[in-house]
């Protein structure tokens, strides 16, 4: 069957347009076509910076006859009705049957559409893609109303070699296209899609965009070696130059080595970001953190002198007047970086403190400055908690935003807290202190590496529990997939960085220790659990309780009070939100979702940390490292016999015990009663289920989770005795309601290690 090749030639698509514009023509010209009768069929499609192309295979030369009956009015209906369903049909009352029904006989239309030649069904869905395409900026033809990305100037459009009469915005459509808008941009026939890329290829046109990437990048890796320099992939900004040319050629240009006294991450920001070139590096390892204003953070070698340009074009002369502009264009660049970095480094940290006043972080949240002393003052509380040097976390916080009121952040906003690592080493600050404010704002991304020094974690999840607390207090927490200020990222670096640090931290007592502070409440106001255990549906009851005076402080007890519950919906919902951000984490992971979820839902987490979770006001902690452990050990229990077997049984237990608890309208926890055991199998299983919670209570206390799962284990061979020959809805009431109540022993005891009854299987 035809083949049918389109080119929609036009002036430069921004780069960072191009990948979706390809996508969406692929999708728009596919479903135009199907929905006209020739099929879903697969589309290749490429871009270039003057070029969308799509190529089909075997499209049928027509499309299928089409009949079809279409239900009408009543034969006793108005004749406007009448009138209105022949319109739509295109026939006549004479050419409509009619359809017997109890209810009233129906005019029935019968259609019979014979299929239409490809050709034309071809540009009535090209002129429909091209109307309704979806650039995010367009221009407008006002004579046309065509609203393209850049001037479109001409349309190929070829099926089955022969060219497909249409026509849009003025321009006709050929089989003729042009090659390299310098190197052979004279027109050109084309008769399929291998003669077009072909033809292509030979104009100095490389078609294919994954082809282009992997030539600059073979390029590049070579200009790097005969430089004797290292060349690191930089995938976003491949993509991008991969965008800005049709026939990739890579030159290396060089720049004065004094220029190297500058931040090099700002030397290759401006490169990157504002000239599109590659930064080149010597192969010599890093210099040691701290060493000079050098210092590298984040990996690699030193930057070198040099960098990398892909030019559009093979230049007579071997590119050197390109090299030559582009140099001078670079040398403007780094002067104005090398200005602002040597203004900065004439000023301290501390004395630009005062301008922080100035800048609002956001309006219910204050300016930058109340941020920061909000941030020392969590930094060294976590500095603490953690074994880091307490004054050191406290100084790097409070300088770690000082960088925002200079120069070179002004002018290179993505180097903010890496600047301020440089001008605290520049200063003399000490390399703990220079680490941290370096690496505050880390990890920014699911690639990114997190802070390893323990001052710059304590700096680090200072900052981020603080934009958590803050946001979440003023109730601006993320909805659906609206997330203005990142707030999921922010969680997701506290997770990656408790669990990748292995740090021990209860993150519930810690957040709500600091929802207290920045409202504090009256001394004699507490929060105490109102119960030891939570409830059957997973609720913890809190009380808040005063031992101050009485009527003469009633009003500062109800504004202490509404303080203290606000610190704990705050917490309780940050708990949630850090939790779901765990989840997401362990899954991406490969760990199972079911198994995070049965140890998520204790409300209790037993731990060391249990005391002080509760003397903060909780029956329960935010421990992750120890929600980790708990999780590895029950999936190696649930990869034994025993485990797979002890989980069906819990369930069944569960499943029994929802059946009868709904029938009776109440739940059965009370305590088994010995009398009534009958059954050797249910003696025995009560008997086992006292020998082995407190051996699990113990091992969890001493947080043993896999003596935890060897003493549930216990429980297996009873268990499944018990169902085997035990009758548990038995005639007699009482010894029935023993037996669900032993029943829900068995579920108490599992629920010590795991909610059961999220685990599939």
């Amino acid at each position: 069957m035809p083949q049918l090749l389109l080119e929609l030639f036009q002036e430069e698509i921004p780069a960072r347009m191009q990948k979706q514009a390809a996508e969406d023509l692929k999708r728009l010209m596919v479903k135009a076509l199907a929905e006209r009768g020739l099929g879903t069929h697969e589309a290749i499609v490429h871009v270039t910076p003057r070029r969308l192309a799509l190529v089909i295979e075997d499209l049928p030369a027509a499309s299928d006859a089409v009949s079809e009956e279409l239900k009408g009015p009543r034969t006793s209906a108005p004749p406007a009705a009448l009138d209105g369903f022949l319109k739509k049909t295109g026939l006549s009352k004479d050419q409509l049957a009619v359809q017997a029904d109890p209810k009233g006989d129906f005019y029935i239309a019968k259609i019979e559409k014979d299929g239409r030649p490809a050709p034309a069904l071809i540009a009535e869905a090209l002129v429909e893609t091209v109307r309704a395409f979806p650039w995010p900026k367009s221009m407008k033809w006002e004579d046309s109303g065509l609203q393209w990305v850049r001037p479109l100037r001409s349309i190929l459009c070829l099926f089955g070699g022969a060219v497909v009469p249409v026509e849009i915005a003025g321009l006709t459509a050929s089989n003729i296209t042009r090659g390299h808008r310098q190197m052979a941009n004279e027109p050109f026939e084309v008769s399929d899609f291998a003669d077009y890329e072909m033809k292509l290829r030979e104009r100095r046109v490389v078609l294919d965009r994954a082809e282009r990437m992997q030539i600059i990048d073979e390029q590049a890796e070579r200009a790097a070696a005969e430089a004797g320099l290292t060349f690191h992939d930089d995938d976003e900004l491949l993509e991008e130059v991969a965008g800005l040319v049709e026939y990739p050629v890579v030159l290396t240009g060089s720049f004065d080595p004094a220029f190297l006294e500058v931040p090099q991450e700002v030397l290759i920001g401006t490169m990157r970001k504002n000239q599109k070139y590659f930064a080149l590096t010597e192969n010599d390892p890093p210099p040691p953190a701290g060493e000079g204003d050098h210092a590298q953070h984040g990996g690699g070698g030193r930057l070198a002198p040099k960098f990398l340009i892909v030019s559009n074009l093979e230049a007579r002369d071997g590119g050197k007047a390109i090299i030559a502009g582009n140099e001078r264009v670079l040398r403007a660049r780094l002067s104005d970086a090398k200005f602002f970095w040597d203004n900065d480094k004439a000023i301290t940290l501390e004395a630009r403190l005062p301008k922080l006043d100035h800048i609002v972080f956001h309006a219910k949240l204050g300016t930058q400055a109340d941020r920061v002393k909000r941030i020392e003052r969590l930094a060294g509380e976590i500095a603490e908690k953690i074994g880091a040097d307490r004054k050191s976390a406290e100084r790097a916080a409070r300088l770690c935003k000082a960088d925002l009121v200079s120069g070179t952040v002004g002018e290179f906003p993505e180097v903010q807290g890496i600047i301020g690592g440089y001008l605290a080493r520049h200063e003399g600050l000490g390399e703990d202190v220079a680490d941290a404010i370096a690496n505050h704002y880390r990890p920014q991304g699911p690639t990114d590496s997190v802070p390893t020094n323990k001052v710059a974690i304590a700096v680090a999840l200072a900052d981020k529990l603080d934009t958590l607390v803050g946001f979440f207090a003023i109730d601006e927490k993320p909805t659906g997939s609206k997330d203005p200020f990142a707030l999921r990222r922010a969680a997701l670096g506290v997770v990656r960085i408790i669990l990748e640090s292995g740090l021990r931290v209860d993150l519930a007592s810690l957040i709500h220790a600091e929802m207290r502070s920045r409202s504090p409440s009256s001394p004699d106001v507490k929060v105490v659990p109102a119960k030891s255990q939570p409830t059957p549906t997973g609720e913890v009851h809190l009380k808040i309780v005063s031992d101050g005076p009485g009527a003469d402080a009633m009003a500062a007890f109800q504004g202490s009070m509404k303080t203290a519950i606000g610190a704990i919906s705050v917490t309780l919902a940050l708990k949630d939100f850090l939790s779901e951000r765990l989840t997401v984490q362990l899954r991406a992971n490969g760990t199972r979702h079911d198994l995070v979820a049965s140890v998520l839902s204790l409300s209790v987490m037993n731990s060391a940390n249990e005391q002080a979770s509760t003397a903060a006001g909780f029956g329960f902690s935010l421990d992750l490292v120890l929600i980790v452990r708990r999780i590895e050990a029950l999936l190696a229990f649930l990869a034994t016999e025993d485990g797979k077997n002890l989980l069906a049984g819990t369930k069944r237990a569960a499943n029994i015990l929802r059946i009868e608890e709904k029938k009776d309208g109440k739940a059965y926890a009370d305590s088994v009663d010995a009398a009534l055991l009958t059954a050797p199998e249910e003696k025995a299983l009560a008997t086992a289920i006292d020998a082995a919670m407190p051996r699990i209570e113990t091992a969890i206390g001493a947080e043993d989770f896999a003596a935890a799962m060897s003493a549930l284990a216990a429980l297996r061979a009873p268990v499944d005795a018990f169902f085997d020959k035990v009758k548990v809805n038995d005639d007699d009431a009482a010894i029935r309601a023993n037996r669900l109540n032993l029943l829900a022993r068995i579920k108490q005891a599992a629920g010590l290690v795991a909610d059961f009854s999220k685990i599939e299987g």
